[in-house]
């Protein structure tokens, strides 16, 4: 049974950034479990952007969307305490919808058992940890786009979600094109990706006018900022630009409303909208516990690192996931 109160990193506020927000309680309120929720300790929790991104979109999200004070993190792996359909101490992974205000970086959370999959045999607690977010964008950014001998370029492949994707991509059989900057071009090649643009070195736009053309485009973080506008030249008709992420709110807004005729892009445009379910995160995690997906980590620290596990996450460097080690099972 859980206690009556746990620890958790807490935040109020985001001024100056989420993490420079952060404290540490020893005695937060554990959440209640209500209709088909499970009660959950938390024995992994992965990072996403986010995790920060989403608080820090001001008041409104804060109270209204999320309420505070709150616990950040949606991506976990831990041990069911109270049943619903799982046995008590099975090992489960999953991820909140969105950021709530009891997340998975306090030792216990509720989850609707739909968004609760079983850890598959022989894979590791801190990879099931990965899994949520970011496995499951890059499996509905490309499913249902693509089939096998399908050519698919994918804008920011060494990120969290680009891993996945050019995996993915490999395991629908489709040709991958990736970027990433020169120190990371041996490592997505290594995961599967055919063809390799060095941002830091070329321009991306001008390689990818000289090659052939893709059946489908999944983008990552928005630059170049003619990356769209220009898609007409290396993407079929009637294939889609699915933009994952980007930088700024900004690009989003301009790509979807600026027409063709005006300088915009030509090409179908898809602002990706996350789906928690759990027939996707079975889909992953079988891809993972086949081995047809590997996770990588960039770094895991320990629970009492937290806020130097986000200060890795801002910076943009990380090559894989981030997982922090909430408790010991």
């Amino acid at each position: 049974m859980a206690q009556s109160t746990m620890k958790a990193w807490i935040y109020s506020g985001t001024t100056n950034g989420l993490e420079k927000n952060l404290t540490f309680d020893t005695s937060a309120s554990t959440p209640k479990v209500s209709g088909d929720e499970v009660l959950v300790k938390v024995l992994s929790a992965s990072l996403n952007p986010a995790d920060y991104k989403v608080p820090e979109m001001g008041m409104v999200a804060q109270k209204l969307v999320i309420g505070t004070p709150a616990i950040p993190g949606m991506d976990f792996c831990g041990e069911v305490i109270s049943s619903g359909p799982f046995a008590p101490g099975q090992l489960v992974y999953g991820c909140l919808s969105r950021p709530s205000r009891y997340g998975s970086l306090g030792e216990y959370l509720v989850v609707s058992a739909n968004f609760l999959a079983p850890v598959p045999e022989g894979v590791e607690v801190d990879h099931a940890a990965a899994i949520g977010i970011a496995g499951q964008t890059a499996y509905q950014s490309l499913a249902g786009y693509v089939n096998a001998g399908d050519r698919v370029f994918i804008n920011g492949g060494s990120g969290g979600c680009g891993i996945f994707a050019i995996q993915i991509a490999k395991e629908l059989g489709c040709h991958v094109t990736t970027t990433c900057s020169t120190r990371n071009v041996e490592f997505v090649r290594a995961i599967g990706a055919d063809v390799v643009i060095d941002y830091s070195a070329e321009d991306v736009v001008a390689k990818l006018k000289e090659g052939e053309t893709f059946d489908h485009v999944v983008d990552h973080i928005g630059v170049p900022a003619p990356l769209y506008r220009e898609s007409n030249a290396f993407l079929k008709p009637g294939k889609a630009f699915v933009q994952v992420g980007a930088s700024a709110m900004a690009t989003f807004a301009e790509r979807l409303v600026v027409p063709g005729f005006l300088g915009g892009g030509r090409r179908k445009y898809v602002v990706f909208f996350f789906k928690n379910t759990k027939e996707d995160l079975v889909k992953v995690g079988e891809m993972v516990k086949t081995g047809a997906v590997k996770i990588q980590l960039d770094s895991t620290f320990e629970f009492q690192d937290t806020v130097k596990a986000f200060e890795k996450l801002r910076s943009g460097r990380a090559r894989g996931k981030i997982v922090v080690h909430v408790a010991n099972s």
